[in-house]
């Protein structure tokens, strides 16, 4: 099968919410875009508009391996990250209401069912302006329709994409040993690449971990971009969700 990769610059043009971490009254974005995230994004997979059910990583992405599709978390660029914070209240402005026992009751007769939401707090975003960078993997050496925006977020906030081919240097991955500045998702690794991982920052967030500066020998995917930047990719990397609980 021939391989088509692609550097993408992510540039976010709104304010982007993700729930990474809740610290008491504070719900934090992490500065980093998960891959699964992404893959949503770009239309590789949709799920059900209404979904009360568990996850649907393994029935909709698993597929894409088969197709040969990958995309790897989206890393911010040095200088180009930025945080706003807000705050909301979601709490009834009626002119009856009180607090009962993880809820708030409107009616003074009537207990109030528990809520499993947040009704208060404060909010960390990737503010806009902010710009990542990713990786695309796909099949095929013709251009796919590459999508120029898309929306991400708990907000559904817009975000600019920009495309540049990698031109492969060898027509197979060349055994190396390589740090990888960008992060990766260490599911998605091959499970002899990760057995030879010694040094790494680990960001631990779900579903899956991610790692950053990672040492990693094996099977790499080795490109040059049009202004002359080369770089280094592990090969074999899939979505391995069916590791995941």
């Amino acid at each position: 099968m021939t391989l088509a990769i692609y550097q993408v610059d992510l540039t976010l043009l709104e304010h982007t919410f993700f729930a990474s971490r809740e610290v008491g009254l504070l719900y934090e974005t992490e500065p980093v875009i998960g891959n699964y995230a992404l893959t949503y994004a770009l239309g590789w997979c949709v799920s059900p508009y209404n979904w009360d059910g568990p996850p649907r990583y393994k029935q909709d992405l698993l597929p894409l391996n088969r197709q040969g599709r990958y995309v790897t978390p989206a890393t911010f660029l040095p200088g180009r990250l930025r945080f706003a914070f807000s705050q909301f209240n979601a709490q009834s402005d009626s002119y009856y209401f009180r607090f009962d026992q993880n809820a708030i009751a409107l009616e003074r007769s009537r207990k109030a069912r528990a809520m499993n939401f947040p009704q208060a707090g404060k909010i960390r975003l990737l503010a806009a302006e902010s710009r990542a960078r990713f990786y695309v993997l796909l099949p095929g050496e013709a251009a796919p329709a590459l999508p120029r925006y898309i929306r991400l977020g708990k907000f559904n906030s817009k975000a600019r994409l920009d495309w540049q081919p990698l031109h492969l240097l060898t027509s197979e991955p060349q055994e190396q040993e390589q740090v990888v500045d960008f992060f990766l998702n260490a599911a998605d690794l091959p499970d002899a690449m990760l057995s030879t991982l010694r040094s790494f920052t680990l960001y631990n967030i779900p579903p899956a971990p991610l790692v950053r500066q990672a040492r990693l020998r094996g099977p790499f995917w080795t490109g040059r971009l049009p202004g002359g930047e080369v770089v280094h990719l592990p090969a074999g990397m899939h979505y391995g969700v069916e590791t995941l609980p």
